[in-house]
């Protein structure tokens, strides 16, 4: 299935064959301190950067709602954000994945932003919606 928007995520987990749960790492785009004039100019037109995981959640599919929702949901924590990444946990027999579960990959998601590892597996979507490639 081709994910082209967070509605045909939601239905590409809803069409697993394993309850899925759905990870979210939340990133804020800045500069480097030590950044470069042509850096400054990339950024300030919406290209590169440095991302910072800034807080993270995991939801069952009947916890989540639209695109919208989740942003409102977000903006309820008081936390600047750029871009979400996005990941599933499959479950095993039919057995939802917990929330205890999720945390590991949780992390291992945060530490990969946190290294500048390939993002590029993830998919990933800014404010708005609209899907966001990584290229590694």
């Amino acid at each position: 299935m081709n994910i082209t928007d967070y509605e045909s995520l939601l239905l590409a987990a809803k069409s697993q064959s394993e309850p899925q749960r759905l990870l979210f790492v939340f990133l804020r785009a800045s500069l480097p301190e030590d950044h470069e004039t042509e850096e400054a100019v990339r950024f300030h037109s919406g290209q590169g950067g440095q991302l910072q995981p800034v807080m993270c959640v995991d939801k069952t599919l009947e916890e989540l709602g639209t695109f919208v929702d989740l942003v409102s949901e977000a903006g309820n924590m008081k936390q600047a954000w750029h871009i979400v990444l996005v990941a599933c946990l499959s479950g095993r027999n039919g057995i939802m994945p917990s929330s205890d579960d999720a945390t590991q990959p949780l992390q291992i998601m945060q530490t990969t932003v946190e290294n500048g590892g390939d993002l590029s597996n993830y998919i990933a979507f800014d404010r708005d919606g609209t899907p966001v490639r990584f290229h590694s």
